[in-house]
């Protein structure tokens, strides 16, 4: 037993720079759960709720903006195809386009600048970890994640919770430096696509349905059932999040290695047994705090112990991904992700309503299941493992 902790220990915190990518993660999504923990405790679940609303919103207006994925733009640095300046300015002309159609619908300019920075935020993530500038990437990270806790709290304390929007979307300001000079490096071709459309295009569904997957969520729940349950769920949500920082953080290093044709197999396997506790810790553990820490949000108690069991199915689809994309077969990718994202719309309307929450972390799961099985299975094909 001793040896196999070990090993464990060596292979997922012995590797250098998956430790600065994995010490960044896991403070930062700390800072930023510590800054959401601390938002629900001061306000009602329908408050709440409505806040996760817009930036469900904004979530929903990057995903049709981005249209070079954090993942296209990791694979094509490592493999030092010069396509980044034509990607970022292509993203940011539709991300324009998209603030527009925002300001007519909603007419409010906080969700506006929350996209652009959502979008740059993803592009430049891709850059770093592509490049394997694995320090900087924790750096600029963490930066952004003290932002978004020390200006959220001003702008609460100042403007009240119309002000949190804003302040996240302030949070994104470092990045636009990097954002220059990376336009300033390479030269915009749009002739590089020539060859890459498809690879693109895929990854763009891949992202549209995927990111859908996690955003529209919201959408569906808030005239459904109300900001209230809607919070309800928020909050349970923010604890899976917690619980899947490390497959995360290992995915985002595997990519970029996946990529230049250096597989990790043995961290695969000890991620997904390390993920196993984890939500272990989650059915049991977690739901004792809330009655504490937050007497408001005692609907979401069951809802974290029935999610916290996703987190397996979701650490499988994350490593099976990583090796997929290296291998630009992101038709199966997008395909699992259209699993998902039906699974939760359909699920989510016809539970929903009889079965509340419960309903709604039932079919966040299964969605979750779904789509790790259809990779699993696609990742087996005989074509694939030809890389043909």
């Amino acid at each position: 037993m001793n040896k196999f902790w070990n090993g464990i220990r060596q292979k997922v915190l012995g590797e250098k720079d998956l430790a600065s990518i994995g010490v960044a993660n896991i403070i930062g999504s700390g800072i930023s759960a510590i800054f959401w923990f601390y938002i629900a405790s001061i306000i009602e679940p329908a408050e709440y709720g409505e806040i996760h609303y817009f930036l469900g919103i904004a979530g929903i207006a990057q995903i049709f903006s981005l249209v070079a994925t954090s993942n296209v733009f990791t694979v094509y640095t490592a493999k030092r195809i010069k396509i980044q300046s034509t990607l970022i300015t292509i993203s940011l002309c539709v991300s324009l386009v998209s603030a527009i159609i925002l300001f007519l619908l909603f007419n409010r300019s906080d969700i506006i600048f929350l996209l652009f920075g959502y979008v740059i935020f993803e592009m430049i993530n891709g850059i770093l970890l592509g490049k394997k500038l694995f320090s900087t990437y924790a750096k600029i990270f963490l930066i952004q994640k003290i932002l978004t806790i020390s200006l959220g709290v001003i702008f609460y304390l100042v403007f009240g919770i119309e002000g949190i929007i804003f302040a996240l979307a302030l949070s994104y300001v470092p990045y636009i430096k990097i954002i220059v000079t990376e336009l300033k490096c390479t030269k915009i071709n749009f002739s590089l696509l020539d060859n890459r459309k498809g690879f693109l295009l895929n990854n763009y569904g891949l992202n549209l349905s995927g990111a859908m997957g996690s955003q529209l969520d919201k959408i569906v729940i808030a005239p459904l059932l109300g900001f209230e349950l809607l919070g309800n769920y928020s909050l349970a949500l923010q604890f899976f999040v917690i619980l899947l920082i490390l497959p995360n953080v290992v995915f985002k290093y595997l990519l970029s290695h996946d990529s230049s044709g250096k597989e990790k197999n043995e961290l695969k396997k000890y991620t997904i047994f390390l993920t196993i506790g984890f939500a272990i810790i989650g059915v049991i553990l977690l739901p004792l705090i809330i009655p504490i820490t937050f007497p408001k949000f005692l609907e979401a108690i069951d809802a974290i112990r029935i999610m916290s069991i996703g987190i397996i199915p979701a650490t499988i689809s994350l490593i099976i991904q990583s090796k997929l994309l290296a291998l630009e077969k992101s038709k199966f990718v997008l395909i699992s992700k259209i699993i998902n994202v039906l699974t939760i719309l359909i699920g989510f309307i016809s539970l929903g309503p009889i079965y509340g929450i419960i309903g709604l972390a039932v079919v966040f799961v299964l969605a979750s299941t779904f789509e790790s099985l259809f990779l699993f299975i696609s990742s087996k094909l005989k074509r694939i493992e030809n890389n043909e």
